[in-house]
């Protein structure tokens, strides 16, 4: 099923440069879009995304800058210069931090997409009360989202399970990015807060970001096709 507006981001969380060019010669730029994370933008830099941008990807830069106003905004300007269609930044880096991102973007003839992490699906209620925020996950995802709108984010990275209530808070042109989806009888991994690729676009996800179930599937082309399948009606 081809679209112009891909819904699934395929997450390349792979140590070995070849490995992950191995699957992505097998998906096709139509039905999806990639993810780089930390891992290997560390290891094999602006080079790896030129390749698949060359291969017809967009890409998703997942470095989740967090650091003090100036050089976040210098970092995304930084990733925008190599041409990818989303980056993201942590919403409890605050209010100025977002908003300095946003304005050196802004500067851009074609920015790309900002949206801010909220709470990390693989964080629960204990997890984040240790690390002194109170409330639970939901509490904490709606306020850093509606912070992350008033500081003119594009959207938010979050959890299937908070986007019904986002959705209806945040209005529709509002990103949601959804990582934490898994297909039916598939295990959850290290995610915990987390929703079948139909149930998230139904609550409202934008996008869904899914990593082991395509890249660990005997046919990734396939295992892509049934999830575009599964949310095409809605």
């Amino acid at each position: 099923m081809l679209t112009e507006n891909p819904r699934v981001i395929v997450a390349l969380d792979y140590p070995d440069e070849t490995q992950a060019l191995a699957l992505v010669d097998q998906l096709d730029p139509a039905q999806c879009r990639l993810k780089v994370g930390k891992e290997m933008f560390t290891r094999y830099g602006p080079a790896l995304v030129e390749k698949l941008a060359g291969r017809g990807f967009q890409i998703f830069l997942d470095l989740k800058f967090h650091d003090i106003p100036n050089t976040v905004a210098a970092a995304c300007d930084a990733a925008a210069d190599l041409g990818v269609w989303m980056i993201n930044l942590h919403a409890s880096g605050g209010r100025r931090m977002m908003e300095a991102a946003r304005e050196r973007l802004q500067q851009r003839k074609s920015p790309p997409l900002l949206v801010a992490v909220t709470i990390l699906t693989s964080l629960t209620a204990e997890d984040i009360a240790e690390v002194g925020y109170t409330g639970g996950p939901v509490e904490n995802v709606l306020r850093l989202a509606e912070l992350a709108r008033r500081s003119g984010m594009d959207g938010v990275v979050c959890s299937p399970r908070e986007a019904a209530q986002l959705r209806a808070g945040m209005g529709r042109d509002f990103l949601l990015v959804t990582p934490g989806v898994r297909p039916r009888n598939t295990v959850a991994d290290d995610q915990r807060r987390v929703m079948t690729p139909a149930e998230a676009i139904s609550s409202g996800a934008s996008y869904l970001v899914v990593g082991r179930p395509i890249t660990a599937a005997a046919d990734p082309l396939a295992a892509l096709g049934d999830i575009n399948l599964e949310t095409a009606g809605y």
